[in-house]
C-alpha cells in the first residue's frame, strides 16, 4: 500500500460518515430553524425533505426481510395457517419502536450505539457487549448467505453447489465498497431496486396461489394462539428484532447533515426518520404477510407442512401449484436471492460500524468492510461445505442460529434504553416516563419470549452430563451478564464524556 493511501483516516475518533459523505437536507438559507441562534423553531413539513431523509429506514427494514425471517414466514403459515398473522402485525410494530428510538439516539447525539457503549461501560463490558454482537452478526449472516446460495443453486438448477454459491454472495462485499464511493444515496438506490424485487416476487407467488381473503383479515384482527403453533409464535417474534439492526440504524440516521445542537433541526429530522421507517416497516410487513398467507393456503393442515425450509419450499410450491408463465420456483428462487442479497450487504455495513465504534478503529472503510466481510463469510464457507447434502441439518442449523440471535437480543436492548432515557446525554429529547415503561415492557416481553426459546431448544436438544454443565455453566454467566445490564442502567445516571444537553443549548 502507498503512502498516498494509508490504511488509517486522518480523523482522530471513528465517525459513521465522514462530513464530506452526508446528504445536504437544508434546503435554503433562511429556514425558519436558522431564525435563531439555537435553531429552537421547527421547519413546516416538505415532501422533498422527506425524500431527502429516505433512505435509511429502508436499509434498515432489510433486517425484517432477510432469509431468516423468510424461513420463519413459511413455516408459520405452513403450520399455524393464517392464525399468526396479527402477531405478525404486532411484531413489526414491536421493530418499529426498537427502530424508532436507535434512530433518536443516533440523531440526537451525533453518534452511534457503538461508540456510545464504548464510553458508557467499563472496559471489560464494553469488550463482551462487542464480542456478543459480533457473534450476532456472524450468525445471520451465515444465514443470509446460505439463503443467498440456496437461491443460485435453485436458479441454476442445482449446477452451482453452496460452498460456490456462498463465494459469489462474498463479491457483494466489493458491490457495497464500490457504490458506497458514489456517495450513500447510489448505496440507497440499490436497496430500494432489491426490495422492489422482493415485493414483485412475493406478490407474483400471492396472485398465483389465491390466499384465501376472508381468513386473512381474520387472521391479522383476531389474536389466536395454540399449544400447537407456540414454536412458530416465539419464531415470528424473535426474527423480528435483530441486534446487529439496532447498532446498525443509531449509525445511518448519520448519514444526514444534521446540527444536534438546534433542537428545530433535530425535531424535524426525527419526524421525517419516524415517516419514512413506519413506511419501510409496513412494506417489509406486506412482503412478510404475502410469505405467510402463501404457504398457509398451500401446506396449511398437510402431512408436509412440517418439513418445509428454505431449500425445498420452491420445489414444493411447483409441485402444488404447476409451471405457469414464469414457474413459481424461480419467482421464490428470485425473491429468495433479493432477500439475501440485500441483507448481507447492510450486513456488512453494520458490521463496519459495530467493529469501528466498539473498538475505535480508525481503519479505511474498505478495509473495515473487508475485515469484517471475512469474519462473516469463512464460517459461512464451512458450513456449506459441511451441509451442502443434507437439507434437514442445515434446517437444524438454522433453529441453532435463529436461537443464537434470540440469546443476543438484550445486548442490544438494555444498553439501548439506557441511553435514551439519559437526560445528560438526550436532553429534551430523552424518553419520558410513558414511553420508557412501555419500551422496558416491550423489551422484557422479546427477551422472555427469547428466553423461553431457548429453553425449549435447550430442553429437546442437549443431553448428557458433561454438556448439560457446560450449559449451565454459561447460562449462568449469561444471566448474571443481563443483570448487571440492567443494573446499571438503573444505577447509573450521569456520563462524564458528554456535557448535558441543556448547558449545550
Amino acid at each position: 500500500m502507498s503512502s498516498e493511501q494509508p490504511l488509517l483516516t486522518s480523523i482522530d475518533t471513528e465517525t459513521a460518515y465522514d462530513p464530506t459523505e452526508k446528504v445536504n437536507v437544508i434546503l435554503t438559507d433562511d429556514d425558519p430553524a436558522n431564525f435563531n441562534e439555537y435553531g429552537t423553531n421547527t421547519p413546516p413539513f416538505s415532501w422533498r425533505k422527506l425524500w431527502l431523509f429516505t433512505g435509511p429506514g429502508f436499509l434498515m427494514s432489510i433486517a425484517f426481510l432477510d432469509p431468516g425471517n423468510l424461513e420463519g414466514d413459511l413455516q408459520a403459515g405452513a403450520i399455524a395457517g393464517y392464525s399468526l398473522l396479527w402477531l405478525l402485525l404486532w411484531a413489526t410494530a414491536i421493530g418499529l419502536l426498537v427502530q424508532l428510538l436507535s434512530a433518536r439516539l443516533g440523531v440526537v447525539t451525533g453518534r452511534h450505539l457503538a461508540e456510545l457503549c464504548r464510553e458508557e461501560y467499563p472496559n471489560w463490558a464494553g469488550k463482551l457487549l462487542w464480542v456478543m454482537t459480533e457473534v450476532a452478526l456472524i450468525g445471520a449472516d451465515i444465514q443470509e448467505v446460505i439463503g443467498s446460495a440456496i437461491a443460485l443453486k435453485i436458479l441454476t438448477l442445482g449446477f452451482l453447489p453452496l460452498w460456490a454459491g456462498v463465494i459469489i454472495t462474498a463479491l457483494d462485499c466489493f458491490i457495497f465498497l464500490f457504490l458506497e464511493n458514489y456517495g450513500v444515496r447510489k448505496l440507497e438506490a440499490l436497496f430500494a431496486v432489491l426490495i422492489a424485487v422482493m415485493a414483485i416476487s412475493f406478490a407474483w407467488m400471492f396472485g398465483e396461489t389465491k390466499p384465501n381473503a376472508k381468513e386473512l383479515l381474520v387472521g391479522l384482527v383476531v389474536p389466536k394462539l395454540s399449544s400447537k403453533t407456540i414454536q412458530q409464535a416465539v419464531g415470528v417474534v424473535g426474527c423480528i428484532i435483530m441486534p446487529h439492526n439496532v447498532f446498525l440504524h443509531s449509525a445511518l440516521v448519520q448519514s444526514r447533515e444534521i446540527d444536534p445542537q438546534k433542537t428545530g433541526r433535530v425535531r424535524e429530522a426525527l419526524k421525517y426518520y419516524s415517516i419514512e421507517s413506519a413506511i419501510a416497516l409496513a412494506i417489509s410487513f406486506i412482503i412478510n404477510l404475502f410469505v405467510t398467507t402463501v404457504f398457509a393456503k398451500a401446506f396449511f393442515g398437510t402431512a408436509i407442512a412440517d418439513t418445509i425450509g428454505l431449500g425445498n419450499a420452491g420445489q414444493y410450491l411447483e409441485e402444488k401449484f404447476g409451471g405457469g408463465v414464469v414457474p413459481i420456483l424461480y419467482i421464490w428462487a428470485v425473491g429468495l436471492l433479493a432477500a439475501g442479497q440485500s441483507s448481507t450487504i447492510t450486513g456488512t455495513y453494520a458490521g463496519q460500524f459495530i467493529m469501528g465504534g466498539f473498538l475505535d478503529l480508525r481503519l479505511k472503510k474498505w478495509l473495515r468492510a473487508l475485515i469484517t466481510r471475512s469474519c462473516a463469510i469463512i464460517p459461512t464457507l464451512i458450513v456449506a461445505l459441511i451441509f451442502d447434502s443434507s437439507e434437514d441439518t442445515l434446517d437444524a442449523l438454522n433453529e441453532w442460529l435463529n436461537v443464537l440471535q434470540s440469546v443476543q437480543i438484550p445486548f442490544a436492548l438494555i444498553p439501548l434504553l439506557c441511553l435514551v432515557a439519559k437526560d445528560d446525554l438526550m436532553g429534551v429529547f430523552k424518553i419520558g416516563p410513558v414511553l420508557k415503561t412501555i419500551s422496558w415492557l416491550v423489551a422484557a416481553l422479546v427477551i422472555a419470549i427469547n428466553g423461553y426459546l431457548l429453553q425449549q431448544f435447550l430442553a429437546e436438544e442437549v443431553s448428557g452430563v458433561a454438556l448439560t454443565c457446560t450449559v449451565v455453566i454459561f447460562t449462568a454467566a449469561y444471566v448474571a451478564f443481563v443483570v448487571y445490564l440492567i443494573w446499571r442502567s438503573i444505577t447509573v445516571s450521569t456520563f462524564g464524556f458528554l456535557k448535558p444537553r441543556s448547558e449545550v443549548l
